[in-house]
């Protein structure tokens, strides 16, 4: 049990989802600082109004925090907006630059044999 554990453990896609969740969340404390410093206050600049957590429409006795949704709704527009232009786009320029459509055809291969063997093991 303990030697499969190990073997779990030092397994590369073990370690590389480690180092991902790592620089994400450090990516993500960079870019939740750029949406509160830097694009947030340029927005209340123009609009008037820094963050709309105070917009509120009161019905009966309840509170509909409407401005507190347009607020987390903007602020995922421009962490999907900075995953997509700092990371998606410049690795896929990456990619497309770097590889050749022989080795393409290999990564589909591998592909193809690896879920047939997944398959076969069930």
């Amino acid at each position: 049990m303990i030697k499969g554990f190990r073997e779990f453990i030092t397994r590369g896609n073990v370690v590389d989802l480690a180092v991902g969740v790592i620089i994400g969340a450090a990516f993500g404390a960079v870019v939740t600082s750029l949406t509160q410093d830097v694009i947030m206050p340029f927005i209340g600049a123009i609009i008037g109004e820094p963050s709309f957590e105070q917009l509120t429409f009161t019905i009966g006795d309840g509170v509909i925090r409407y401005g507190a949704f347009l607020t987390a709704v903007l602020n995922f527009l421009i962490l999907a907006a900075a995953v997509y232009f700092f990371i998606v786009a410049p690795i896929n320029h990456l990619r497309a630059r770097y590889s050749t459509p022989e080795e393409e055809e290999l990564a589909k291969e591998d592909r193809m044999i690896e879920l047939l063997e997944q398959i076969a093991r069930k």
